[in-house]
């Protein structure tokens, strides 16, 4: 692995755009000071991975659904409906997801570790941040995987079109003027900051925007409300998982508002059985073998190294590594004990000379469009820092 060191972005900078969660608890740096080398091939290697995946996804999203897997897939009861509804219908558009990914560099084969296709972080890192460290740095900004920033503008005008020209958004949207709320929690600058982002690129698409905390914004049976405004569509940059165990009533509502056609919600609610990782264990019982995925069971794998993780758990947390002999390797706590454990076959991450781990992360808007890194200990937590890449 290549590593190239850069001059780094000053906090100053970094608040100047936005982005204020540069600094981690321990008082370094979240953002590397180097970038990952990779080869043109590689970079076009984890394009046509992620592609394939997606339609994956999505046959075996249509197998869920047919035969009602929800419950194996620790999906809440009080969503089915609303999953199903959102489904069966194209206008509740997959706007932005990514692929967590092992391998993909010094040689290693990608596989698939999960898919964060509800609400994914590291946008901001990897669609405005490795950009920046590059031009800052008087490197090429233009060789990196990563054209997530426009790919996402056509994203928010596909919400109009479909799957027609993005290019006749103008002449559909001008006729409807559908509004788009943004909604996040109030207590999370990182979610505040990414979401008001996701705002500012919809706003240079062309749609009529605005913001709201969650607890500021109004459901009823007529919809979705602002200061009594009604808007369309709403994005929210809160788990689907949360508001079904923590707001029960919200999640009785939203299915209201989505079966009665009166706004449609970003990211759309099937999108929660895409981000269960008990996902993982389907994929493989359609495409046993597959060469960008890894064995995945709900019972514990007989003689294998493994990960035992949670369907939703987060940022490492409720995981362990469990060796051949059964004996535990590394072990992680945290809040999501509660959710179903599914057992992955263990795959090393690629290293550098430090020990560290790099897990590659490809955000998908309609295709495969931006690559970044994380990197860590064995188990990725919310302490792993962000790098970026350079196409050599």
């Amino acid at each position: 692995m290549k590593l190239n060191k850069l001059q780094p972005l000053t906090n100053e900078y970094l608040e100047s755009i936005g982005f204020v969660w540069h600094t981690d608890q321990d008082e370094t740096s979240y953002i590397a000071d180097e970038v990952i080398e990779i080869s043109e091939e590689e970079a076009n290697a984890y394009y046509e991975a992620c592609n394939e995946l997606y339609d994956m996804f999505c046959e075996a999203g249509e197998y869920v659904i047919e035969n009602n897997l929800f419950h194996e897939l620790n999906i809440p009861f009080n969503l089915v409906d609303i999953i199903k509804e959102s489904w069966s219908n194209d206008v509740h558009w997959h706007l932005y997801s990514r692929f967590d990914l092992a391998g993909g560099i010094d040689g290693k084969p990608i596989k698939l570790i999960e898919f964060n296709a509800d609400t994914p972080t590291s946008l901001f890192e990897t669609a405005i941040i490795q950009w920046a460290l590059l031009k800052a740095n008087n490197l090429d900004e233009a060789s990196q995987f990563n054209n997530l920033y426009e790919a996402l503008k056509d994203n928010f005008k596909r919400i109009i079109t479909l799957d027609s020209d993005v290019e006749k958004f103008e002449e559909y949207y001008q006729n409807l003027g559908w509004k788009i709320l943004f909604s996040s929690i109030s207590t999370s600058n990182e979610d505040i900051n990414t979401t008001k982002l996701l705002e500012h690129i919809a706003n240079e698409a062309g749609f009529n925007t605005d913001f709201e905390y969650i607890e500021n914004v109004q459901f009823s049976d007529e919809g979705i409300f602002k200061d009594d405004l009604n808007f369309e569509f709403w994005f929210k940059l809160i788990p689907w998982e949360d508001i079904a165990i923590n707001e029960s009533e919200l999640a009785l509502i939203l299915t209201e508002i989505v079966e009665n056609k009166k706004a449609i919600i970003f990211n759309p609610a099937y999108t929660l059985i895409f981000q269960s990782k008990g996902f993982m264990k389907i994929l493989w019982d359609l495409y046993p073998n597959h060469p960008l995925l890894l064995e995945t069971s709900f019972e514990p794998l007989v003689g294998k190294k493994q990960v035992e993780k949670r369907c939703f758990g987060r940022e490492g947390a409720n995981t362990k590594i469990i060796n051949e002999d059964g004996s535990i390797d590394v072990e992680t706590q945290g809040e999501y004990a509660g959710h179903k454990a599914i057992y992955q076959e263990y795959v090393e991450l690629p290293k550098d000379s430090n020990g560290n781990s790099y897990q590659a992360g490809v955000f998908f808007a309609y295709e495969a469009c931006g690559l970044g890194f994380r990197r860590g200990g064995k188990i990725l937590n919310n302490m792993s820092k962000f790098v970026g890449h350079i196409i050599k």
